[in-house]
């Protein structure tokens, strides 16, 4: 009981918020950039997960053991972490899946429709209010993910059909570490969430199982540890911040999914990417310097007012 009170009262810290989603964005360009590697080496996005969820068994056991030990992975809430894992599960996939058909930076920005999405949630689900200012900027994003995306008369195409449907379910996923954060440690969600992954594609191994060579266990290893760290890093993220005022700082990954993807794959982009992109990034640093003013503001409130 300690630990939930202790858990619940770290609600509105927007400033560590923001510096945890900013690091989650890094690393997890660093993961999509190995496994759009090994998935152009002809290896299924179900060995990819396996792999990559193997090692954050080890990393989040590990992180168990310095936060007060073995223990600490109890938990009370086992219908969550089911529910969690399977929508997780899904973003992952269908990620991977479009993470093959398209390119990084173009796949990157289209999930970033999740922010949109997540705000609108956070609604009903989390009963958070979001005001009219907080609904403009997210849209003005959502404006530059349109420049991207660049639907025609004929629909949208597969690859990118798949990333939105990744970023539906990367949203759902991010309320329900919001709701999970007041009762679980970060590092129980995501060994829950890795335990189930490793379960449901290990079943898939004996069919798809490609033997790993050369610099490809290294790729694997960066997917493991990026993957890891950077789910970390999220959840830790929606434990001290609103989930509708910290999602669209996932927005600045698309800065360094276009550096990773000229180095790694020379893809350059177009200009409509880099408008898209200035449109996401000024929205996001509107959000920040706004929700910073507030919560400073409420601060000085509350200590003039006992």
């Amino acid at each position: 009981m300690a630990q939930a009170t202790t858990l619940a009262g770290l609600r509105n810290v927007p400033g560590r918020a923001i510096i945890y989603m900013v690091s989650a964005a890094f690393l997890i360009i660093i993961l999509d950039t190995a496994v759009k590697w090994l998935a152009k080496g002809g290896y299924s996005p179900f060995q990819i997960g396996f792999l990559r969820y193997v090692v954050g068994l080890g990393i989040s056991a590990g992180i168990a053991t310095r936060a007060g030990g073995i223990g600490t992975l109890r938990t009370r809430r086992p219908g969550g972490h089911l529910l969690r894992s399977v929508l997780n599960l899904t973003t992952m996939l269908t990620f991977y899946y479009a993470l093959e058909r398209l390119p990084l930076a173009d796949c990157i920005a289209i999930g970033f429709a999740s922010p949109l999405f997540t705000t609108a949630l956070s609604v009903p689900i989390l009963g958070e209010k979001v005001g009219p200012r907080r609904w403009l900027a997210v849209a003005i994003g959502f404006a530059g993910v349109l420049l991207v995306v660049q639907p025609t008369a004929a629909g949208i195409g597969l690859g990118a059909g798949l990333a939105l449907l990744s970023a539906l379910c990367w949203s759902l996923t991010q309320v329900t570490s919001r709701q999970m954060s007041t009762t679980e440690p970060s590092h129980t969600i995501l060994f829950y969430y890795s335990l189930c992954v490793v379960i449901a594609l290990g079943v898939t191994m004996p069919r798809l199982w490609i033997e790993p060579h050369g610099l490809d266990w290294l790729w694997f290893l960066v997917c493991g540890v990026a993957g890891s760290f950077g789910q970390f890093c999220y959840n830790q993220a929606f434990r001290y911040g609103e989930a509708s005022m910290v999602a669209p700082f996932d927005y600045t990954g698309l800065i360094w999914a276009t550096i990773m993807g000229f180095i790694v794959f020379g893809d350059l982009p177009s200009w409509l990417v880099i408008s898209g992109a200035s449109l996401i990034i000024a929205s996001s640093v509107y959000i920040a310097r706004r929700e910073t003013r507030l919560a400073r503001l409420a601060r000085l409130t509350a200590a003039s007012n006992p």
